[in-house]
């Protein structure tokens, strides 16, 4: 992924309005990211953990918000899998990340939700760049092409459902 500027991040938002999207914490550390690791930009709100942002690049990028849906409990002794990457976590490292639709629809509280990475570091999972005790990624017969490429469609289909 090439890197993207701060504009390019806050002019992607679908699922906000733009005062919302230029109040939006960026990472700290922007400069620095692991870009040439990354298909999409991923990242909680330092200040309110409770949301969330995701940015998937293009010749226009795709982001949108997020939040942690709300009732969605914490099972901090249960396994978790990524639905985005298929990465399995102990310990509360899956969240149920709901997205307000893009339009009308969101603007009358209708969202969409998908349990997710809790850190939205899934391109660094599927490429074992990041890994703990409580991450178990799954022996698999695909290539890491052939992941990444999967981690994608499913990403996809998620940001269609929340652009339709």
């Amino acid at each position: 992924m090439d890197p993207l500027g701060e504009a390019d991040i806050r002019n992607s938002f679908v699922n906000c309005s733009k005062g919302e999207a230029k109040r939006i914490s960026l990472p700290r550390d922007l400069g620095e990211l692991p870009w040439a690791d990354l298909d999409f930009l991923g990242w909680r709100d330092p200040g309110a953990r409770d949301r969330a942002y995701l940015v998937r690049p293009g010749a226009e990028p795709l982001g949108i918000t997020l939040r942690v849906a709300p009732g969605a409990r914490r099972n901090l002794l249960r396994s978790s899998l990524c639905s985005l990457c298929l990465t399995g976590h102990s310990g509360g490292g899956v969240d149920l990340l709901a997205a307000p639709l893009a339009g009308p629809a969101g603007r009358q509280g209708n969202t969409v939700a998908l349990y997710m990475c809790a850190d939205l570091a899934c391109p660094l999972y599927v490429r074992g760049k990041k890994g703990s005790a409580l991450v178990k990624r799954l022996e698999e017969t695909l290539t890491l092409e052939e992941q990444i490429s999967r981690t994608l469609r499913n990403l996809d289909a998620f940001l269609a459902k929340v652009t339709a």
